[in-house]
């Protein structure tokens, strides 16, 4: 199938460009290099050197002999355009990556903020829009977050995979079995857009009859996959800063270069986690599992098990002999809470996820050792916060 890449270049999306391409498919990559230009608004650089794009297509056609097309656009800012390709391109399905994608990031200021709300809104609206406009029946697959279900659970409640059953007692007296949305509660602007991206998911599957997956997503590890790792051009990248560094990556980082690790809080927060060759994996089922025209969006949860901060620094220490530092949490959120999740039809698409304990030490000598003197102290520590009304509010009393 021909499948257009929205975001391609970044974290999860070229990775799975690779996949996609490896599998047979015709992909195409639209992107606008947003991603590699906050690097430079933040002064940081990904752990591992990455390649312009066209390098990488190039590299990836040398080594394979498959052609990985790419568009420069930010759809966004300009639907016109955007909306003529896809007419032109008429591809089978979109893969929507597109959105600024870190919750640190985009509480940082109002800047961050307003660029989260208007990048991520109005680039998911466009590609609705624009599938409509063209009249094709195209297939959606939104990576979205587990993020939207909120991390406040105190108690196993299990997360279903984006509906729950619901029981409703009527005036008259009788009970009427439904099923709804799972209730959001975002933590983060970024995690509120993902929740506005959902209610546009279900109207749109509802008034103009669009087929749409949204995947929810647990926090993402790890760096290469069988392909990007054939040759240092097609490398992905790693980010470790306190705003882009996903978790358990920042751990791998400072366990490496002998710094210590940075538990917010008491580290009782539970998450989920899936390993980035699993992401181009389940984007691929997700790809060849489509819902019918007509039909509610498909929500799958797409994670392979949930761990505690703590519990997860503690794992990394037993491999590396670091130290653990807990730190005051930036974040406005729940001291713990346990993250009971369903994913039970991801799964019996024939998927086999990768587990933390099999492949962690694997990632922390082939990467972070090998590429250490990129890495700068200085950018590890979260200094986004959530709070900064309550901050006020206390120092003006």
């Amino acid at each position: 199938m021909k499948v257009l890449v929205i975001g391609g270049d970044g974290f999860c999306g070229w990775p799975t460009s690779l996949h996609l391409s490896s599998l047979g498919h015709d992909v195409i990559i639209i992107d606008n290099f947003s991603r590699r230009r906050i690097d430079e608004d933040l002064n940081v650089q990904s752990l591992t050197p990455i390649c312009e794009l066209s390098e990488r297509v190039d590299t990836w056609f040398e080594l394979t002999g498959r052609v990985i097309r790419f568009v420069e656009l930010d759809i966004a800012e300009n639907y016109d355009e955007f909306a003529d390709l896809i007419k032109n391109e008429a591809p089978d399905s979109v893969v929507h990556f597109a959105e600024q994608r870190a919750a640190p990031y985009s509480m940082k200021n109002a800047t961050t903020k307003n660029y989260t709300i208007s990048n991520n809104i109005c680039g998911t609206h466009n590609i609705l829009n624009a599938i409509v406009e063209s009249t094709l029946d195209i297939h959606l697959v939104h990576l979205g977050t587990m993020g939207v279900y909120g991390y406040g659970h105190e108690e196993p409640i299990p997360i279903p995979e984006g509906y729950l059953d619901i029981k409703i007692d009527t005036t008259d007296g009788r009970e009427i079995s439904d099923s709804i949305v799972y209730p959001p509660n975002p933590g983060s602007i970024y995690h509120m857009t993902k929740t506005m991206d959902a209610q546009m998911f279900q109207y749109y599957a509802k008034n103009d009859r669009l087929r749409i997956t949204d995947l929810h997503q647990g926090i993402v590890w790890g760096t290469q996959t069988n392909l990007t790792s054939m040759d240092d051009r097609l490398i992905n990248r790693f980010d470790y800063d306190g705003d882009y560094g996903t978790v358990l990556n920042r751990f791998l980082m400072q366990a490496t270069v002998g710094v210590p690790l940075t538990v917010h809080g008491t580290g009782g927060q539970t998450r989920a986690f899936i390993h980035i060759s699993d992401t181009c994996q389940c984007i691929a089922q997700a790809l060849s599992h489509p819902p019918v025209s007509g039909a509610r969006p498909m929500i799958l949860n797409q994670m392979a098990e949930t761990q505690t901060l703590a519990d997860l620094a503690k794992q990394v220490q037993s491999m590396t002999d670091c130290k653990i530092s807990y730190l005051p949490n930036p974040r406005n959120e729940a001291e713990r809470n346990d993250l009971n999740v369903r994913n039970d039809l991801l799964r019996s698409f024939g998927w086999e996820p990768t587990l933390i304990k099999d492949c962690l030490l694997t990632e922390i000598t082939e990467i972070t050792e090998r590429y250490r003197d990129r890495i700068d102290t200085e950018k590890i520590p979260c200094v986004s916060c959530w709070t900064e009304r309550q901050e006020l509010a206390e120092t003006t009393s």
